[in-house]
């Protein structure tokens, strides 16, 4: 890449032909007959020599150099994963949208590896977003006019490398199982039942008859077992005592032989939110203040779980980084209802 500055009086047609032009040229009207990073051809460089202008700065493009547009298709292609397309190229950036509902991934330390190389610009939503199809999770853009070849290479070798920088995780079509306790009054229960199932039914998954057990540990225990002798993949439940260690709840996991991955969230609303795994099934307990409308924790991790992530005591603890859920977070959340925030229902 070579700069050029032109004066007027010793430039003719031929100097600009091929050349990048790095600020806009406008005629005697104030319109812009030259646009900023346009490459000239014959006729867009007479033009611009008809404008009024003294001095014409141009870059001139030489062998191993890519236009920016080129150069930034590329760097899009290269960075999209499973999940994610390149839509267009607006204003010098080239749009990356979700070609599904599911999560965002983003590869972070690939992605800051590639952003390290002088001259390239990715920058996305967050980790973890749950996202619409058509949603923009990402621009891409090279921001200088020209950028040197062996830059892009570069690029596509860590994007290859890392088998996608941008992905969306589709969610699985899950049938979910649910045992409340039976201290839920009528009105409760149908505003509960409500709720969760218009959850499960945007992530595309099945909620079963919500059960509700007694007060003992053999009742929680029974209830599950049917739950999943009727084809559970994820149970539910809501309604533990979360502080009490002789809840029947927490008997009833002890009968099955489940495993407590851990008790209680670094995270508010939801800090009661806990994680189990019974035969292999995620068992997770649902914190009261998100058993109707409320956005909590339950809606951090559930949109993961049906993503099909194993998580763990390390996957929850992680939740402590950015775990005041104002709502000013509430684009952390599913769009559970159209005209809602994001998280509500109501």
């Amino acid at each position: 890449m070579k700069a050029l500055a032109l004066r007027r009086e010793t430039a003719g047609a031929d100097a600009l032909v091929g050349r990048i032009l790095c600020h806009d040229v406008r005629n005697g009207s104030g319109e812009i007959v030259g646009r900023k990073g346009a490459r000239l051809d014959a006729d867009a460089a007479r033009v611009v020599l008809g404008a009024p202008w003294e001095e014409l700065h141009l870059i001139e493009v030489e062998p191993g150099d890519l236009h920016e547009e080129n150069a930034g298709r590329r760097l899009s292609a290269a960075v999209v994963g499973e999940g994610v397309e390149v839509r267009g190229y607006v204003g010098g950036q080239w749009t990356l949208a979700a070609t599904r509902r599911g999560l965002l991934r983003v590869q972070r330390i690939a992605l800051a590896g590639i952003n390290a190389h002088e001259g390239v610009s990715v920058f996305t939503l967050f980790d973890g977003q749950p996202v619409e199809p058509g949603e923009t999770v990402a621009k891409a853009k090279v921001t200088p006019l020209v950028i040197a070849e062996q830059t892009i290479r570069a690029v596509e070798q860590t994007a290859s490398a890392a088998g996608g920088v941008i992905l969306v995780a589709g969610f699985h079509p899950t049938i979910v199982g649910a045992v409340a306790r039976e201290s839920l009054d009528e009105k409760q229960r149908v505003r509960f039942e409500q709720a969760l199932a218009r959850k499960i039914d945007w992530f595309g998954g099945r909620l079963l008859a919500i059960r509700y057990a007694g007060g003992s540990a053999r009742a929680v225990a029974d209830e599950l077992r049917a739950l999943t002798a009727a084809g559970a993949q994820v149970l539910i439940i809501a309604g533990a005592s979360a502080l009490d260690p002789l809840d029947p709840v927490f008997g009833g996991l002890t009968l099955l032989g489940a495993r407590m991955e851990r008790h209680g969230a670094p995270a508010h609303p939801g800090s009661l939110l806990w994680l189990a795994r019974w035969d292999g099934r995620p068992v997770l307990g649902m914190p009261t203040c998100g058993m109707f409308s409320q956005a909590t924790t339950f809606d951090l991790v559930l949109p993961r779980i049906l993503a099909g992530e194993p998580l763990g005591n390390v996957d929850l603890a992680e939740l402590g980084h950015g775990g005041l859920l104002s709502r000013d977070m509430a684009y952390r959340f599913p769009p559970y209802r159209s005209g809602a925030a994001r998280g509500e229902l109501e």
